[in-house]
């Protein structure tokens, strides 16, 4: 079996985990055969800036964290961010926030940093 290059960044150094296909260099994970629609669906910020895996983002409005009464301001920097393409909640962002640790928002509360 050959397995195909990374659809987000071209590497060649794509490895088969079970049933999916990761990039090592992007994170990028897609099974087989999806690889073409889910790099089609682009996910942008709130001004509409296309975001990548590895970006960093300032988050736009105070988010509070659910289950704590932890609250994210605005302003907050979030470095190393990583796009969730099969989100149906549409927390479609994983991060870790200095702080508050790991967590999932919405990339209609972030902007472009």
């Amino acid at each position: 079996m050959t397995i195909p290059a990374c659809p987000k960044c071209q590497s060649e150094y794509t490895y088969a985990d079970g049933d999916l296909l990761i990039c090592p260099e992007c994170s990028y994970e897609w099974k087989e055969g999806e690889a073409a629609t889910e790099s089609s669906a682009q996910i942008v910020d709130a001004h509409g800036q296309p975001l990548q895996d590895g970006d960093s983002v300032t988050v736009i409005k105070d988010l509070k964290v659910k289950g704590s009464s932890s609250v994210v301001k605005v302003g907050t920097k979030v470095k190393n961010i990583r796009l969730l393409a099969d989100a149906t909640d549409g927390h479609n962002i994983d991060c870790k926030i200095t702080g508050i640790g790991a967590m999932k928002l919405k990339s209609e509360f972030v902007k472009k940093a």
